[in-house]
């Protein structure tokens, strides 16, 4: 079954991120849906709003394609969420000036916390199952040889979300409800979690469609 986590987002986020159960009508009508603009990282910038005339990059799956670095990275952090101890990504997370961006809104205090804060349960295992699942997803290779280059998970991020394929569809329910996927259909864009990680293997952030 798809998984869901408690949220400190927008109330428009609610029925990403609400608990088990929460139905979209139970929304408050908030007028018309806001416009997905991520301000960071760059090469998410035009995820959203891609036109038609842009071509897609393609969806990669073959993991022995990625830069050793990237590579040893995802391999480091899906086994700590198959160990099922949050602190053990504390290891892998960026500080200073590459911190791993954690909350398009920013966030203080301690970023295990923070994590901890996004699982339905105290002990952060549902955020980790989502963390795995999303390493687990097809991914992009975004701005190759600029110094925005990133390796991106899930694919979704960086295609029509209207115009996924049934097998696609399939492996977006891994992730999110049928009923998400609508309601994302209405936004225009994937409003989930993804992770980026730098060619020289910086895990640069995991974020949500905040």
């Amino acid at each position: 079954m798809p998984m869901r986590i408690r949220s400190i987002f927008p109330a428009f986020f609610l029925a990403f991120f609400g608990t088990p159960g929460f139905a979209l009508s139970e929304l408050p009508d908030v007028g018309d849906p806001p416009s997905f603009e991520i301000p960071l990282p760059d090469p998410l910038r035009s995820t959203p709003g891609r036109t038609a005339e842009e071509t897609p990059p393609a969806i990669l799956y073959d993991i022995s394609t990625l830069p050793e670095p990237v590579a040893r990275m995802r391999e480091r952090i899906m086994d700590a969420c198959k160990a099922g101890d949050i602190e053990a990504l504390r290891q892998f997370l960026s500080t200073g000036a590459r911190a791993t961006q954690l909350s398009l809104a920013g966030m203080d205090g301690d970023p295990i916390d923070f994590l901890r804060t996004l699982s339905g349960d105290d002990e952060g295992h549902e955020i980790l199952a989502i963390l795995y699942e999303v390493l687990a997803a097809g991914f992009v290779h975004l701005d190759a040889g600029t110094p925005e280059e990133l390796y991106v998970w899930p694919y979704f991020v960086a295609i029509p979300i209207a115009g996924l394929t049934p097998p696609q569809r399939v492996e977006l329910f891994k992730l999110v409800t049928a009923g998400d996927y609508e309601e994302m259909k209405t936004y225009g864009t994937y409003v989930f979690f993804r992770v980026g990680i730098s060619p020289d293997g910086e895990w640069e952030f995991f974020i949500g469609g905040e």
